[in-house]
């Protein structure tokens, strides 16, 4: 990657730009990927060798002002990406992460699903029990596990929900069989496991929230038909675009800081006017102002995009809500 004629990736490019960067910047902006954008980042940070400065300028040329001369991509990488991990996701996630891209080793047991692609999960688990399935998906992050459902047909994916919906703590030992299990196709080292809570109503509303619209409406039809009181619980944990209404007018502000324009003017597209005006209040009169613009000046905008813009910026809420930055909610009614 040394030659300035070799096209870079914008994985190649976002590694070195997170490198050029500093650790603490990096971990910052790491912290707002998920477990495939790190992984693939942190892939091409490893590979990176004897980079230019020709090349770093032409890849950062806005950020000069914080690249020295003598760049340092190359020197020492794995003990970098080492710290820069361990900083942005913590230990534990870090070095599942750290093992896959330094030691190119698999990583032992159900903590390598969560840095796996969905499909993949999917095929893992497809001819496996359905209690197993359901167990696997209540582990990993509710965002891998709506995508994993998808690739189940309506009968299996309603079956799973439910059975996630039901359960509650898993013992230690069931744990590790099913840890053990997945090691002998990861051939990974073992890792002690303990007690757990998983699956429940609360997290299969959260596995919800990142359905996709149209299978929301499916599956949540089907766990009517099956306990129509189940349906109505699920229903109101699920936090929605329209419920950021509720929030707080700090707990906008916040959650401004960490949203793209563009992504927003997509959102706001599909929104009513109550939730638009709310979005106008929080910001300046001259941000406010040029966002209605860019909002009259958009064209159609296709639903699935609307959606998909929408779902992002519930998943940076929930976020800020679980780091304690804001609340999803007001007075009695949080979630």
């Amino acid at each position: 990657m040394s030659d300035l004629d070799i096209e870079l990736t914008d994985i190649e490019k976002a590694a070195i730009l997170l490198i050029s960067l500093g650790e603490d910047d990096a971990a910052e902006i790491l912290r707002h990927l998920g477990p495939k954008e790190v992984q693939q980042i942190g892939v091409a940070m490893s590979k990176l060798d004897n980079v230019a400065q020709t090349s770093v300028e032409s890849v950062i040329s806005d950020f000069m002002h914080l690249v020295s001369d003598q760049t340092g991509i190359g020197i020492h990488n794995d003990k970098y990406i080492r710290r820069m991990l361990n900083q942005a996701l913590g230990d534990e996630k870090a070095k599942t992460l750290i093992d896959r891209i330094l030691m190119n080793t698999n990583t032992s047991g159900l903590d390598t699903l969560r840095w796996m692609d969905p499909l993949q999960v999917a095929e893992l688990i497809r001819y496996e029990h359905p209690q197993i399935q359901a167990v696997v998906i209540s582990y990993i992050d509710p965002d891998q596990a709506a995508s994993v459902l998808a690739f189940f047909d309506d009968k299996v994916r309603l079956d799973i929900i439910l059975r996630i919906a039901s359960l509650d703590r898993i013992q230690p030992l069931a744990l590790q069989e099913l840890n053990d299990m997945l090691e002998q196709q990861f051939s990974g080292g073992s890792s002690g496991q303990s007690s757990r809570t998983l699956g429940g109503v609360k997290q299969t509303s959260d596995i919800m929230n990142y359905i996709d619209s149209a299978l929301e409406e499916e599956v949540m039809g089907g766990i009517k038909e099956v306990d129509e009181g189940l349906a109505d619980q699920i229903a109101d944990m699920m936090f929605v675009f329209e419920n950021l209404i509720d929030v707080d007018d700090r707990g906008i502000q916040v959650m401004m800081r960490e949203i793209q324009t563009d992504q927003l003017v997509i959102a706001l597209k599909g929104a009513d006017n109550a939730m638009q005006e709310k979005i106008f209040k929080n910001m300046s009169k001259r941000a406010a102002d040029l966002l209605r613009d860019e909002l009259e000046a958009k064209g159609p905008v296709r639903m699935s995009d609307v959606e998909e813009a929408q779902k992002e910026i519930l998943a940076v809420a929930r976020k800020l809500a679980d780091s304690g930055e804001i609340m999803l909610g007001s007075g009695d009614d949080m979630v």
